[in-house]
């Protein structure tokens, strides 16, 4: 979708300039107010410029505004993709964690039903080696029951 050109009137130095391009009128008029108003600052710090010296440093110093913008936009989005990677991270250890849960539960019940319920689990390794021998101590049991059969 092309958008719309407009056609602008602006007077900026007391001079009227016909803009075109794709941007509102009250963009515009807010645009040619601030060129009026530095144009205006930096001809009262130096007087003895003429008006197409006094355009050249405004020129430079909005160029130079927008370089700054830009590398305050490149330092945001590489922020940006920080916190993502960040977000990422913390979502993976909050599944790390969850898992680490699961296993804990899952051993505490284990216990229970064993009547151990004394035993207190002290991190995920010790509920690991719980869940570890209760899994030994049920293939032995299959492994003997296939025996006698």
């Amino acid at each position: 979708m092309v958008a719309e050109r407009k056609r602008y009137k602006a007077v900026i130095a007391n001079r009227t300039y016909t803009i075109i391009g794709e941007k509102s009128g009250q963009h515009m008029k807010l645009v040619t107010k601030l060129v009026n108003e530095q144009l205006n600052e930096i001809k009262a710090i130096s007087p003895q410029i003429n008006d197409e010296q006094a355009a050249i440093l405004l020129a430079v110093n909005a160029v130079s505004d927008q370089v700054d913008k830009q590398e305050e936009v490149l330092r945001l989005q590489k922020e940006v993709q920080e916190l993502r990677e960040k977000t990422v991270r913390i979502v993976e250890l909050e599944n790390r964690v969850k898992r680490i849960e699961a296993i804990e539960n899952e051993a505490r019940k284990y216990l229970a039903e064993q009547g151990k319920s004394d035993i207190k689990i002290k991190n995920h390794v010790q509920a690991q080696q719980i869940l570890n021998e209760a899994r030994k101590n049920q293939i032995k049991q299959k492994t003997s029951l296939d025996r006698k059969d």
